[in-house]
């Protein structure tokens, strides 16, 4: 999988988990462009994806993360 096929997956279930198939998701994309994006929709998006992708992300990860770019990184990590 390339980059731009996880991009799109993670849009995918982004939109899934927001029950919005609007939303615009870039690599840029945080938490504050999407509503209803808060911490407890945050951990079933990763969550769902981890399920996904069967991958796991590690804690140090997650606190880490600023954006779905860096989202897509660390899965491209896990799955290559």
């Amino acid at each position: 999988m390339n980059r731009e096929e996880v991009l799109t997956k993670v849009t995918e279930i982004i939109r899934d988990v927001f029950d919005d198939e609007n939303i615009v998701v870039t690599e840029a994309t945080v938490a504050d462009d999407v509503d209803g994006w808060d911490s407890l929709m945050h951990i079933t998006l990763l969550g769902t994806i981890e399920d996904e992708f069967e991958i796991k992300f590690a804690m140090k990860d997650v606190v880490g993360m600023k954006n779905v770019g860096e989202m897509v990184d660390l899965i491209l990590e896990q799955i290559r």
